[in-house]
This record gives structure tokens, sequence and C-alpha cells, in this order.
């Protein structure tokens, strides 16, 4: 490829990528609407987010084989006309039940592109320049996250909170013409792929049995895990605790995953002197200490809201560093059963958002404390898993003899 066409690719990836975090960022400034609207309360709007996370989690896994076995593209167009068929369900959602279901499917049919771009860059890239790659595509999806809440809080405020799905289906349908116009396959069908479901997790079985996948793929899944805590309770947070309309909401919520962006495009740079390895290492300790001093200043009660906001913003830069890092040590050993291990991979990390934002829920007490115990948790185990490949991070690498 040249590196025009290396830079359409990435972008058409970008497009079909930030649809996950508009889906997740863009209606959390509408939680308190949603919950008066449909007779409910935010704990049970939480829930959107978790059935959303599981329908991720569930789906990448279904879509793994499926894209090993008929190729990248027909299935990524399929998948999201059910992503944009839900969508419209959920504006039209007439109670929050329908609305935690409706977003489960939204998920199913949505992930498929979560899947497809990492199988892709896994097809088009060299193993070295993978997670230079993630950083990019990283880069060209961050405006989602970064303009999602703020851009919800101005149509919530102005219209109401269904619009945001209005807005979504629009956005998708857009997307989906790129793909259509543009994306060229780039696998072609493998008929020996067995989509039977036993040869099926004998497949899952062998990639998650991989120790170098399992220890970055779950340290991965534990960081995100933390800013999935983040995301599913902050407009609580900042919204019910600290008084935040939904426009101030949005640019904080902004700001941070700007944090998120300039970390992973900082690792772009780093990661031409420095091993990925050494910077996942590095970076999950600044995280870590972080998500203490987090902790501790709440408990002894000297977390105020300029501190928490700092706190937030730093770890989200640090982690900006440690997840394209983890995703591509997770995906090395892989190349022909690249959609597969994708699939496992981002399904690892939707599943522990599942967990959290649940936890989030079920612990859910009017406080701040759930957030901050959560976030620290998952720091303190993307730390213990990383330690086990301790004996293979060399931080500083012996000079070679003239």
């Amino acid at each position: 490829m040249t590196k025009k066409q290396q830079n359409v690719l990435i972008l058409i990836l970008g497009s079909v990528a930030a649809l996950g975090p508009f889906s997740i960022d863009m209606y959390l400034p509408g939680f308190s609407a949603i919950a008066d609207d449909l007779n409910t309360d935010i704990s049970n709007v939480a829930l959107t987010l978790t059935s959303y996370f599981i329908g991720i989690s569930v789906g990448q896994l279904i879509y793994g084989p499926i894209l090993d076995r008929y190729g990248r593209k027909t299935p990524l167009l399929i998948g999201m006309g059910i992503y944009i068929l839900s969508v419209l369900g959920c504006a039209a959602a007439p109670d929050v039940y329908s609305l935690i279901g409706l977003r489960a499917i939204m998920a199913l049919g949505g992930c498929v592109g979560m899947v497809a771009s990492r199988a892709i860059i896994r097809d088009r890239f060299p193993v070295k320049e993978i997670a230079r790659v993630f950083s990019t595509l990283i880069l060209v999806m961050g405006v989602a996250p970064i303009i999602a809440p703020t851009l919800g809080g101005f149509v919530i405020d102005a219209f109401g909170w269904r619009f945001v799905f209005l807005f979504l289906a629009v956005l998708s349908s857009i997307v989906v013409f790129l793909l259509y116009r543009f994306l060229e396959e780039s696998h072609i069908p493998d008929k020996e792929v067995s989509l039977k479901p036993v040869r099926v997790a004998v497949e899952y079985w062998r990639v998650l049995s991989n120790s170098t996948f399992l220890v970055y793929g779950l340290a991965g899944s534990m960081a995100m895990a933390a800013m999935f805590a983040y995301i599913g309770d902050s407009s609580f947070v900042l919204m019910e605790l600290y008084g935040f309309n939904a426009t101030t909401y949005g640019w904080v919520f902004g700001s941070n995953a700007a944090g998120f962006i300039i970390g992973s495009q900082v690792n772009r740079y780093i990661l031409k002197t420095r091993d990925p390895k050494v910077i996942t290492y590095v970076f999950t300790i600044l995280m870590l200490a972080v998500a203490v001093i987090l902790a501790v200043t709440n408990i002894s009660g000297l977390l105020r809201v300029e501190l928490l906001l700092t706190l937030l913003f730093l770890f989200m830069f640090f982690l900006g560093f440690v997840n394209p890092n983890t995703q591509a040590l997770a995906l090395e050993p892989f190349s022909k059963n690249a959609g597969i291990a994708s699939a496992l991979v981002g399904s690892l990390r939707m599943f522990s958002g599942a967990i959290a934002t649940a936890l989030i829920s079920v612990f859910h007490d009017g406080t701040i404390r759930p957030m901050v115990w959560i976030i620290c948790g998952c720091a303190v185990l993307t730390m213990l898993l990383l330690l086990t490949k301790r004996k293979e991070i060399t931080l500083y690498p012996a000079r070679q003899k003239a």
C-alpha cells in the first residue's frame, strides 16, 4: 500500500470505530432526562450501558470467525444494517426495559466495526507497525469522544434525548456509504474456517491459552474497565454531585477524552525508540499512582472537584499509552486467525466494561465512592497482570559494544 492508500484506509476504519464512542458517550448527558421521561431512576438507565457492553462482548465473539470465513466487508455491511435499525428502535423506546434490550441489539450490530477494523489492520500492516497504526486510528476516531457528549448535551437541551439516536442513525448511514464505496476487501474468504460452535470454541481457546495474549489481553481489559467505570458514573458524579449542567459536563468529558487521544499520539513517537512492553509497564505504574491518589484523597476528604478533574485527566492521558500497546501485544502472535484474536481481545475489553458499569449500578450509593474504588481496583489488577511478564521487560537495554 502507498502512504495515501494507508491514510484513506485509516480514515475509513476511524469513521467506523468512531461510532462506538458516539454510541456510548453522546447520550450520557441525558441520563437524568431519560430517567424522568421513562419514569425510572438513573441506576436503571445505567443498565443501558451494561447491556450495550454485554452486546459488544457477545457480538465480537460471533463476528470473529465470520470475518475469517466470509471476509471483512460483507459482514461489516450487514452488521451496520442491524445497528441502524436498532438505533431507530432506541429513539422510539417506550420504557427503560425496551431501551436496555435495544441497546444490546445495537451493540450486537455495531461491534462488527470494532472487530473488522482491528482485523483489517492486522491484515494490511506488518507486526511492528500495528501499535503505531492503532495509535493513528485513535487519533482519527478521537474526535468522537471529545465532541460526542458536548454535542449530545446540545441536542438533548434543544430537542430531547431521543434525537441523539436519530442523529446516530444518520451518522451510521453515512459510514455505511463510505464502507460500500471505498473499502477494499483485505482478506480472502476462507471456507476452511468452521462456524460450528465446538470448533469455534476450540479456536478461541487456542488464542486464549497463548500466554502473551492472555496477559496483555486481560491487562488491557482491566485498564479499559477503569475507563468504563468513569464513563458509567461520570454523569451522576459531575452533574448530580457537583452540579454541572449538560453542556459543562460535555466539555469536561471531552477534555478527558482529549487527554486519552494526546497520550495515544505521544505513544506513536515513543514507539520509534522504545519497546511497547516497556512503554506499557511504565505508564501502567503512572496510571496506578494516579488511581491510588484518587482513592486516598477520597478517603481523607481532600478530593475537591479541581483535584478530581486533574486526576481523571491524568488517568486518561496515561491510559492513552496503555490501550494501543496492550492491543498490539495481544495480537502480535496471530496472523491467520487474526479475526478470532481481534474478536476475543475486543470481547474481553467490553465484558470488563459490562462488569464495571454493572458494579457501578449495584453499588450506587449517592456518592463518588463506587467510581473511585472500581478505578483503583482495575489499575491494581492491570499492574499485577503485567508483573507476570516482568522478566521480558528491559527498561535499560544493554549498549552494543563497538
